[in-house]
């Protein structure tokens, strides 16, 4: 499975990373899926498409949240449905990532500092590319995808239920209820791509204009590497920053350093683009178990072995534990949790429908300090 199942088409956006060089990099880097029999891999792909199908009826019905340009997710997709592999979904980040930078200086920058850029994106991306079981892309919507793209992984969905002994109907449409649930929630809230979209892109902005001539790759590590005119982040800072914009906060030591190189409204913006992801992932975290066993039968084990796995990720040591810190995965699982406290918390306060206010506009969602203290968004929004 190193073909891409399906062709995401990603298109090349020029900046400061050659972005088909990234590709070209992750597809070759990234690590080969489990071996499946022809019929094995057929039935695996038929799953997870009739899986996203089916999850997206009984998302909306535990969400209570509807599109808002009318869609009926009962009988219209909400989503685009593309099942990859490996290098299709690498392929699919590179152009969504392309696109949330693309207001980032350095378009003007020179081939090599854009070969280093790729050298990075396609190496990340070739370690993410093993561990990713589904993904929402809302930013790169288009005629094809008007709502945006659902990607379905379809070796690592088959790796982890291998490795959790799971039943492969129900892990298959369990993971397709979490995608699908994102799904819903940018279609009910049209304009929450956008607000996501712009808070990162000023965010790398901002810090672009810190590094002389723009984001610069290469920059190494320590008291010897390359910084801004006025000590602010280099590009490898930046890029490390950035990742925190995707994967929500950290708490180990050389994240804080990274922090101290933000102004304090860097910081703020940072954590609040946090608050939102911790938000949607919690959100779909609850309602993909809300569903029961009348639709997963199995959820309830399911839960208790996909949590288990996590938590002995979270406990590794030696190289695996550099590779969670380097990817964020551990700052990913803290956001699940915190988010679904949240989610959970002001569900028993004011019930599905006091929850969904905060898809109602920007002024409505969380802040950082009301994800931890969920009864302050419930006395801000509800009274």
């Amino acid at each position: 499975m190193n073909q891409a199942v399906e062709d995401t088409g990603a298109d090349a956006v020029r900046g400061p990373v050659d972005w088909d060089m990234a590709a070209r990099l992750a597809g070759q880097l990234a690590s080969p899926g489990p071996t499946a029999t022809r019929a094995e891999l057929v039935d695996l792909v038929t799953t997870l498409r009739t899986s996203a199908a089916t999850a997206t009826v009984h998302a909306a019905r535990i969400t209570e949240l509807a599109p808002a340009d009318g869609t009926d997710p009962e009988t219209d997709p909400v989503s685009l449905v593309q099942v990859v592999d490996r290098l299709g979904w690498a392929q699919a980040n590179v152009r969504m990532l392309a696109a949330m930078t693309a207001s980032v200086r350095g378009a003007s920058a020179s081939t090599g500092t854009r070969l280093a850029g790729a050298v990075q994106v396609g190496g990340v991306l070739a370690l993410l590319s093993g561990k990713v079981l589904g993904q929402f892309d809302p930013f790169t919507a288009d005629a094809r995808a008007p709502h945006g793209r659902l990607l379905l992984v379809a070796p690592n969905v088959l790796q982890v239920e291998r490795a959790l002994g799971v039943e492969p109907a129900d892990f298959r449409l369990w993971i397709a209820l979490h995608e699908q649930t994102h799904a819903l929630q940018f279609a009910a809230a049209p304009w929450l791509a956008d607000h996501l979209r712009v808070g990162a892109a000023a965010l790398l902005d901002d810090l672009g204009e810190l590094v002389p001539g723009g984001l610069v790759p290469g920059a190494g590590h320590g008291e010897n590497r390359r910084r801004g005119q006025d000590g602010g982040p280099s590009f490898a800072d930046v890029v490390r920053i950035a990742s925190r914009v995707l994967v929500g906060p950290d708490t180990d030591g050389d994240a804080a350093g990274l922090l101290d190189l933000l102004t304090p409204a860097q910081r703020a913006q940072l954590d609040e683009v946090g608050a939102v992801m911790a938000l949607l992932e919690g959100h779909a975290d609850v309602a993909m178990d809300a569903v029961g066993p009348s639709v997963v039968p199995s959820v309830r084990h399911i839960r208790a072995r996909f949590e288990a796995r996590r938590d002995a990720g979270a406990a590794s040591r030696g190289l695996e534990r550099v590779l969670r810190r380097l990817l964020g995965l551990d700052a990913k699982l803290a956001q699940y949790r915190d988010g679904a406290a949240f989610v959970r918390e002001v569900r028993r306060a004011v019930g599905t429908t006091g929850l969904n206010a905060v898809w109602s506009a920007p002024e409505q969602l969380p802040t950082a300090r009301e994800i931890a203290d969920p009864r302050a968004w419930v006395r801000r929004v509800h009274g």
